[in-house]
């Protein structure tokens, strides 16, 4: 049944809309109750396809990096994606799957287990009586995991040590990201607070842009960044055509994230509610590019498409927190003031000399935390105070350990390259190879 969604004139009115996802379209009632086994078999491929099209992200991450770091660097932005989703499978099998979804806790609502027989084969029998495989859960959540690391290799790009960066995503991924997602998604204490976060603007994102900013700090801007009168150079990425294709990538990929947090497709209102995620998805991510066609050209005279690769992203980032209960002009808002934000945000970091390769903290960071404070506004479920204290809880707890583990890094093997290899390239002082070869100009 359709509705005739209510016009709102301004941002401010989104707080006061009345329709959700219940409101604007009533409920389908199953005519004809499936079997267990047929729900079984439609919920685990649900959690199948959906990691899957995740696992395609890490493409899109390494696309959309290798776009915008430049032409020096571009191998060792490509080797940094595909080592971390490695390191973030062994991690998450050895220690964070328990973690997140601990069957006993080590402190109650906090902390999970760290070993359990689930460290040897997780994906082993709970077969019967569940509503889909253990395979299918440990495969999805896995790249949940992954996603959170892929956020930090853009920002510290083109000037971070691989050793470093690979040892700090042994942490991310087998501790960091697993106890903090336990807190609401392993049933933990924020769960019972009633904070709300679908698919992880706070939980994955926002975590993710958390490690960042606490790696930027401890490593300092590029060389040349930041001029001593104040100015900024530019450094322009090596590749666009990559970069515009890694965001429609992560585009894509973003409906399996969205869409099978939904956790169930085995029943019609099931099927229902993850078409409606994958609509205002999509929604919200158009949101954030046109939000961020029209903002560049009113602050800058000129269109910045690096500003619309991330106005998209940031929109797909801010309708994660909640995908399902917002209406459709209410997603494209909600999106759409993402995209205001990060374009926004940007300048905001140049002057305070943290630099950003690849604007993963305005995207990632900042939209997180709009997507996921915004949640009340569309369900009536949850509160402003809750959300905050998720936010807030989350977001001391990366950074500040994030800030310890990168501190610890540098003070012990030191972090970053030496400025003779940061200005010859890391694909030279670091691999030994180079993305470009034919381009490279004779000695």
């Amino acid at each position: 049944m359709n509705k005739t969604l209510p016009l709102i004139a301004s941002l401010g009115a989104l707080a006061a809309f009345p329709a959700t996802a219940q409101e604007a379209a009533a409920p389908v009632e199953a005519a004809v109750a499936v079997s267990a086994d047929v729900a079984y078999i439609f919920n685990t491929l649900l959690f199948l396809i959906g990691g899957f099209l995740v696992m395609w992200m890490a493409a899109g991450f390494a696309m959309l990096e290798a776009g915008l770091v430049r032409s020096k660097n571009v191998t060792t932005q490509l080797f940094k994606n595909i080592s971390l989703f490695a390191i973030a499978g062994i991690m998450y099998w050895l220690i964070g799957y328990n973690l997140m979804y601990p069957g006993d806790w080590t402190v109650a609502g906090w902390i999970g287990e760290i070993f359990s027989p689930k460290s040897i084969d997780p994906v082993a029998g709970a077969v019967a009586g569940d509503d889909y495989s253990a395979g299918s859960d440990f495969f999805f959540q896995l790249m949940f995991c992954a996603t959170t690391a892929s956020i930090v290799s853009g920002t510290l790009a083109e000037r971070v040590k691989l050793w470093p960066f690979l040892i700090f995503t042994v942490v991310l991924t087998g501790l960091i990201y697993p106890i903090e997602a336990s807190w609401q998604w392993g049933g933990g204490w924020l769960s019972e607070i009633g904070f709300s976060d679908f698919a992880g603007s706070t939980l994955v994102h926002a975590a993710g842009g958390f490690a960042a900013l606490a790696g930027a700090i401890v490593l300092g801007a590029r060389t040349g960044k930041y001029r001593a009168d104040g100015r900024q150079q530019p450094m322009p990425g090596s590749n666009l055509a990559l970069a515009t294709l890694g965001t429609f990538i992560l585009w894509l990929g973003w409906f399996g994230f969205n869409g099978a947090s939904q956790l169930a497709i085995g029943s019609i209102n099931d099927a229902a509610d993850v078409s409606r995620i994958f609509v205002n998805t999509n929604m919200a991510a158009s949101g954030g590019a046109v939000a961020a066609i029209i903002v560049t050209q009113l602050l800058y005279g000129k269109i910045d498409l690096t500003m619309v690769l991330n106005g998209a992203l940031a929109g797909l980032v801010s309708i994660t927190a909640e995908p399902l209960t917002p209406t459709i002009f209410a997603s494209i808002l909600i999106g759409g003031t993402g995209g205001a934000i990060a374009v926004f945000v940007v300048p905001l970091l140049d002057k305070l000399k943290i630099d950003d390769v690849v604007g993963a903290i305005p995207v990632h960071l900042v939209a997180g935390i709009w997507g996921t404070m915004i949640v009340p506004a569309t369900n009536p479920d949850t509160s402003y105070v809750t959300q905050a204290i998720g936010v807030l809880s989350i977001g001391a707890f990366v950074f500040l350990i994030s800030l310890a583990v990168w501190t610890i890094l540098k003070v012990t093997m030191g972090i970053r390259v030496s400025k003779e290899a940061e200005i010859s390239g890391l694909d030279i002082s670091e691999m030994g190879m180079e993305a470009y070869p034919d381009f490279v100009q004779a000695k």
